[in-house]
């Protein structure tokens, strides 16, 4: 008898998940409920600034500076070689790298500076983790975090931003309605150039030697210890040495998929 019960109970245990029965039966414990299934539908904007066509092939290089320090191999390397390019800043890095802030603004021919918001929290509407970050979580506090990220910028000296940029690049579709609404044009890419700085730097000049005319390349500027940055400065002269003509996103008109500019 105890035999039987034993393997009756491996049988159910063992039933596929599609032909298990609801409630369990009588006698067991109750079954907690099931979580329910998230409607958040989430997207990453893809972005393109209109190709050169003939000649030589037209690049965006775009840098969001998270938090943290601030890599010197990949500043150092777009004001030597006269790199143009878009940063993103949340107000949280500005709070910690004046320096480098002051060697953007001292270049103004060289950088865009654009809001990456206020406290890198993503851009979503809903509560939900992105990466295992928490969204922003409603409409309001999507408001602020996009706010907040401008009116730090505003602080420190920068001029009014027109991009930005959320943090982990994804968004809820009625998030994106409401950053448009603001005024702001929503800065997707088309090539991830280091994987959230994660990427060593063999696997981020493989990522770089993919971008094509048209490509806005999205890396990171804030990790100074990572393997990631050697990669990303040795591609920027690789891509120098092709030709490339390289742009910031306020120098070209652009095209932005999931009504993120147009």
């Amino acid at each position: 008898m105890n035999r039987f019960l034993l393997t009756s109970a491996f049988l159910l245990v063992a039933v596929p998940a599609a032909f298990a029965v609801e409630q369990a039966p009588p006698g067991w414990p109750q079954l907690p409920p099931k979580a329910p299934v998230s409607a958040v539908k989430l997207v990453e904007p893809h972005l393109h600034v209109n190709r050169a066509g003939k000649g030589a092939p037209r690049i965006a290089l775009t840098f969001d500076a998270c938090m943290g320090k601030t890599d010197p191999r990949i500043l150092s390397t777009l004001i030597e070689q006269r790199i143009p390019a878009t940063i993103f800043v949340t107000a949280r890095w500005l709070r910690t790298n004046p320096d480098a802030l002051a060697a953007f603004l001292a270049h103004p021919d060289l950088f865009e500076l654009e809001n990456h918001g206020q406290n890198h929290i993503p851009a979503v509407d809903i509560p939900t983790k992105v990466y295992g970050i928490a969204a922003a979580g409603s409409p309001q506090a999507v408001a602020q975090e996009v706010k907040g990220g401008a009116d730090a910028m505003l602080a420190a000296g920068i001029p009014q931003p027109r991009w930005f940029r959320g943090a982990t690049a994804k968004y809820s579709l009625s998030a994106i309605a409401e950053i448009r609404g603001m005024g702001y044009r929503i800065a997707g890419y088309s090539v991830n150039g280091d994987s959230g700085s994660l990427l060593p730097a063999k696997l981020v000049e493989k990522q770089y030697a993919s971008a094509r005319d048209g490509d806005v390349i999205i890396s990171h500027i804030n990790q100074p210890t990572h393997a990631a940055g050697e990669g990303v400065a040795a591609s920027i002269l690789a891509l120098k040495a092709k030709g490339v003509q390289f742009v910031r996103l306020q120098d070209i008109p652009e095209q932005g998929d999931d009504d993120t500019t147009n």
